[in-house]
């Protein structure tokens, strides 16, 4: 049995909070308080329970959230930009959500204590996010076919921990990274 759809305002409380919390877990880490994710939301505690009734179930749907995000935004600019640059403008966007869900690191341990695994297929839908990207920008004959989503996701992950608190750092190494991929004239 599938669920309903939420009423447009409720479905707008959820992103709300989703937010402030993606916020608030960044920042606070665990010592965020539901009180104040409701309070920066614009709702009331009720309104955050009822969409989540615990902690780790809030933290989760951040993660989840932020993850299916992510992921949906290689298609987006796929469509919208050469696949290079759509390739690259994800890379950053992969970036980003890493170095959010470090600064949720504590939070998420405590997640994963409860006993819930919110990077289940994570890895497999990162992957089959940037796949279509480097396919196609092989297909343009913009970079290597030799290279698989796997290595270049884990080439990723790696930047993304070594310049998480320098973003202008993390930008360079992408850079670097992307001009590993490409065609080298002889």
């Amino acid at each position: 049995m599938s669920e309903r759809p939420l009423r447009a305002d409720a479905q707008r409380n959820r992103d709300l909070l989703l937010d402030a919390a993606g916020k608030a877990f960044t920042e606070c880490g665990p010592d965020a308080t539901l009180e104040g994710i409701a309070k920066n939301a614009g709702v009331g505690i009720g309104t955050l329970y009822r969409h989540f009734p615990t902690r780790e179930a809030l933290v989760e749907a951040v993660y989840r959230s932020e993850l299916a995000a992510v992921c949906a935004a290689a298609p987006e600019l796929l469509a919208a930009m050469p696949p290079v640059e759509a390739t690259r403008a994800w890379m950053d966007r992969f970036v980003d959500f890493m170095t959010r869900k470090i600064g949720m690191a504590d939070a998420l341990r405590a997640l994963i204590a409860s006993g819930a695994d919110p990077y289940a297929h994570s890895f497999e839908l990162l992957t089959g996010a940037i796949q279509p990207l480097l396919e196609a920008a092989a297909a343009a004959g913009e970079i290597r076919p030799d290279f698989s989503s796997e290595d270049v996701l884990m080439s990723l992950s790696g930047v993304a921990l070594a310049a998480s608190s320098n973003r202008e750092q993390a930008g360079r190494l992408l850079d670097l990274l992307m001009d590993g991929l490409r065609y080298r004239s002889s």
